[in-house]
């Protein structure tokens, strides 16, 4: 037969989900008829799936090896909140478990229809718009993932995926995250997330199996929690990750996170929280991260990193290098870096930067006490809705490099712009703080040793 995604497929390798009872009237479940288009392709071999212009009304359905399900223009797959048509081992709409050479593809849509199920954050019974576990060689191309009753899009426990294009957007449940990544060897470019928790949210929830050899590039994504993260789950790690070229921005609808109720200081009535959130919480290990050319606003906080304790001993944090970034922040909580007592961040550099602040903070922000909060779920507002420095916070951490660092303000502050306490290493060349500063130091140290600088601006 011809290659799965080869532009000259012939007639006999298409399997029309209608030729087969499939109907697009949005109120016939079509689960059993777009199962069998899918079984007959792959028991002759493989081919493309085809779905028409139509709302097809569909429980879980399992793509097959060698099989590309393509949604046509105006073709929209939507989830039946029946829960009897989905595998409750399961729970995704399109599910590729266990396959091979597969695709998603097409410009058509599909729908979670995720108001229709339980809205309540954690509920269980809430399946995926689309699931790959377990399986190699996966193309997901084009396709509108829309409304998600749980996380958008999961990439578990697999290896060699592309996905490109993608158009995801999810604000009608809890959980709604864009692209969850626990796999190897995966590429997303191009795609334009809006979502309502996570928008690119890296993970490694086994043991023994890293999330490694990722890339993520030219991207919008907009989100009302973490915009690019990786964590909470970090039972073995991160490793060899490169992100670049991506544009952060506010989510169009914030209908479950107020943030300028919940936190002090945040003004904008839509807001999501860190830009780029690094988290070792569980033990493992995050190593090789290379962040570059990010522009972010409708952010809370730029930066937050921190290795941290829950039920596990504290794992690594190191080799990062985050540069070329644009952002303007909505709260009085800086970018943090962070460890816990007795272990430290290591080998952290931020370069060309220019970062924002709203200032507004005072002299009780300078002078209060610091909770360690070792065990607590990592989040920017950890430790406070404010932090004693308006820009950067580092604490327990080794071998540091800030270069060419620029922060502008957009009103008074009193705080310091970095502080820098049980820090082993640091090393800040060409430093401008904001304009609108007032603080008692620029760079505010306690306990620090072997700290180098060159060109840094004083009040």
């Amino acid at each position: 037969m011809t290659l799965l995604l080869s532009t000259s497929i012939k007639a006999q390798d298409i399997f029309d989900i209608v030729q087969y009872k499939a109907r697009g009237d949005g109120k016939t479940i079509n689960t059993k008829a777009i199962q069998r288009a899918i079984d007959d392709c792959a028991a002759k071999g493989g081919g493309t799936v085809w779905v028409p212009s139509g709302t097809f009304l569909t429980g879980c359905i399992y793509v097959k090896d060698r099989v590309n399900l393509h949604l046509s223009p105006g073709a929209v797959l939507k989830a039946t909140p029946l829960l009897s048509e989905y595998d409750k081992k399961t729970m995704a709409l399109v599910c590729l478990k266990g396959v091979q050479n597969a695709a998603v593809t097409g410009t058509g849509m599909i729908d979670g229809n995720g108001g229709s199920f339980s809205i309540v954050e954690e509920a269980p019974d809430r399946p995926y718009v689309l699931l790959v576990e377990g399986s190699q060689h996966i193309t997901i191309r084009d396709v509108r993932l829309y409304h998600s009753a749980r996380w958008t899009l999961k990439l578990f426990d697999s290896d060699q995926i592309i996905v490109n294009g993608l158009r995801i957007y999810s604000h009608v449940n809890h959980n709604n995250d864009g692209i969850d990544i626990d796999s190897r060897n995966v590429t997303i470019s191009d795609c334009i997330i809006d979502s309502d928790d996570d928008g690119i949210c890296l993970k490694s929830e086994q043991p023994g199996r890293m999330t490694e050899n990722i890339t993520i590039t030219n991207c919008v994504i907009a989100s009302n929690c973490n915009f690019i993260k990786m964590g909470t789950g970090s039972l073995a790690g991160f490793k060899n990750i490169a992100i670049s070229n991506c544009v952060l921005k506010a989510a169009a609808e914030s209908p479950f996170w107020k943030w300028h109720k919940i936190v002090k200081g945040v003004t904008d009535t839509i807001s999501g929280i860190a830009g780029i959130a690094l988290e070792v919480v569980d033990g493992g290990v995050m190593d090789q991260v290379m962040i570059t050319n990010i522009s972010m606003t409708g952010i809370q906080t730029p930066i937050f990193m921190r290795l941290g304790q829950r039920k596990n001993p504290v794992g690594v944090l190191r080799n990062v290098l985050i540069a070329n970034i644009t952002a303007r922040a909505n709260s009085l909580i800086p970018s943090t870096i962070a460890a816990v007592p007795g272990f430290q961040i290591e080998n952290v550099t931020l370069r060309d930067m220019v970062l924002q602040h709203t200032g507004g903070g005072t002299l009780e922000d300078v002078t209060r006490k610091i909770p360690e909060q070792e065990t607590k779920y990592p989040e920017n507002r950890m430790f406070g809705h404010s932090l004693p420095a308006y820009g950067l916070y580092v604490r327990h951490a080794k071998g540091i490099t800030l270069d060419n660092i620029r922060f502008t303000l957009a009103g008074n502050d009193a705080r310091p712009a970095i502080w820098l306490e049980d820090v082993q290493g640091i090393s800040v060349r060409d430093f401008v703080p904001g304009n609108g500063a007032n603080p008692s130091t620029t760079i505010r140290q306690v306990a620090v040793t072997d700290f180098r600088y060159n060109n840094v601006w004083e009040q």
